[in-house]
Order: C-alpha cells, then structure tokens, then sequence
C-alpha cells in the first residue's frame, strides 16, 4: 500500500450507487461505483471540483457527502469517519437562494450561532467579520429582497464560513447569475478560501470555471455517474480574469474538453491525463 494511501483523505467515496425514485415511480440510477479521494491539506485547503455534464449525478454525490441523501451501497468519509447523517463539519451552498426572507442579512449570517446557543455578542463580531470578507459590511441591515443575486449567494456563503466547517460543499452556486456577476463570485470564492482552513467540493458543468476555481479536478461521466479521472491542476500565480485568455489557462480547458470527448466516444471507461 503506497503512502498516499495509508493517509486519511479529507473527502473519500468508495463504490457509491445511488438511486432515486423520479415523478413516475420509476427507478433510476444516479451514481455507480463512485470513488474518489480528496486529500486532506491542513492549513491550505482544498478546492476539488466535480465536473460533468448536466443532470449527470454530481449534486446526487454532493448530497450523500453532506448526508442529505444515504448510498444504495459503498461509503462516504469524511476524515476517515463514515457519513450517517448531516453536520456542523460540512456546510452548503445551493445554487438556488436559500436566505430567511424575513431575516437582515447579519440575522441570516448569525442563524446557525443561534442554533448553536452562541451569546449575541460573539454572533454579532464574527458576522460582522464574515460580512467584511465577502463584501457586504454596508448590508448587513438589508433584507434578502433589497439584494441582487450576486449578493444573495454572499449571503448564503458568509453563513457557510461562520460555522467553520472542515468541509464547503457548493452546488452551481453561481448558475443562474450573469456572467460579469459570475466571474466577480468566482473571484471572491478564491479570495475567501485563501484565508479559510476549508476543502471545498464545487459542482459545476462548466469547464472554464472549473479550469479557473479548482486545484484538483474530478471528471465524471453522463448517468449514471462513475468517476472518469482526476487530476491536479498546475499552479497559476494569480488567479484573475486575465488569467482566462492566457496561453497556460486555455491549454489545460482544452486538455479537460478533449477528455470530455473521449468519455462520449470511448463510454463509460476510465481515463488518465
């Protein structure tokens, strides 16, 4: 057994099948013999991401790491520990907004230290500090409907991060934004995890913001979906809008489309880069 292997990865599926009933009552395979390893960095943090066509299976996957959802057979880990249920060490972000509408964006921010019986001071000064991460210290007494929707999924991260958890689970967070506002948030999500001890697992179907967000990328194939390949990143100094018309940057989009091309021809195989 490698070394590698003998360490507790920070997020570890091992030969997940997962099904769901649809509208009909017809059964359908989501996911099949799913595994995959993300390793544990402490004190940098991880940014895998779960790229694959739509209605592939990543957010089915995504949901039994948040133990929303309970495998048909196989295991989810996390630090090594089974997943039975959800917890304080994982949080989520959906693409759809999910703030409390009658609640100030500080409220909504501090609701989870509510939950936790945390003293309105102490809420109060790590929301503050949340909301000066992600930009908006001048709304936290705004409601949800005063926002756009950029700042709606600020919100909905800031109440993400308050909770520190050891695992950020985002699902097309950014899907339903303009493009500007999306760049902007893919921009702010780096920032943010820089100065964050957490591995985050980010769904997307988009390879270009997959390309630009992850460090480790895990191509998946159509549904049901399997693990296809996963592979490290190089290293890009900085991270910005420029970096997406450079020479480096559209090398490694086109090496993840020519991937995506042969999974569609070659079918449910494994391959390398």
């Amino acid at each position: 057994m490698s070394e590698r292997e003998t360490e507790v990865a920070k997020v570890e599926l091992r030969n997940v099948s997962m099904s769901y009933r649809d509208r009909k009552g017809k059964v359908l395979l989501a996911v099949k013999d799913a595994s995959l390893r993300i390793e544990n960095k402490p004190d940098i943090g991880e940014l895998a991401v779960l790229l694959g066509p739509s209605g592939c299976g990543k957010s089915t996957i995504l949901k039994a790491v948040a133990g929303l959802m309970v495998p048909d057979s196989g295991e989810v880990l996390v630090d090594g520990v089974p997943v039975t249920g959800a917890g304080r060490d994982r949080g989520m972000v959906f693409q759809n907004y999910t703030s409390f509408g009658w609640l100030t964006v500080r409220q909504n921010v501090e609701y989870g230290l509510r939950l936790q019986g945390i003293d309105s001071q102490t809420r109060r000064d790590q929301a503050e500090a949340i909301l000066k991460k992600v930009g908006l210290s001048e709304f936290a007494d705004a409601y949800p409907k005063q926002l756009s929707g950029g700042m709606k999924q600020r919100v909905a991260i800031a109440r993400t991060l308050i909770n520190n958890p050891k695992v950020m689970l985002m699902d097309e967070p950014f899907g339903a934004l303009d493009p500007q506002t999306r760049w902007d948030m893919q921009a702010l999500v780096l920032d943010v995890l820089k100065t964050v001890d957490n591995t985050a697992l980010f769904v997307t179907h988009d390879i270009e913001e997959a390309v630009f967000l992850g460090d480790v990328i895990v191509v998946l194939s159509h549904r049901p979906a399997s693990v296809l390949s996963t592979f490290r990143l190089p290293y890009f100094p900085e991270r910005d809008s420029r970096l997406k018309v450079t020479p480096a940057f559209r090398a490694e989009v086109d090496k993840v489309m020519e991937l995506l091309h042969q999974s569609e021809v070659h079918g449910d195989v494994r391959l390398g880069l």
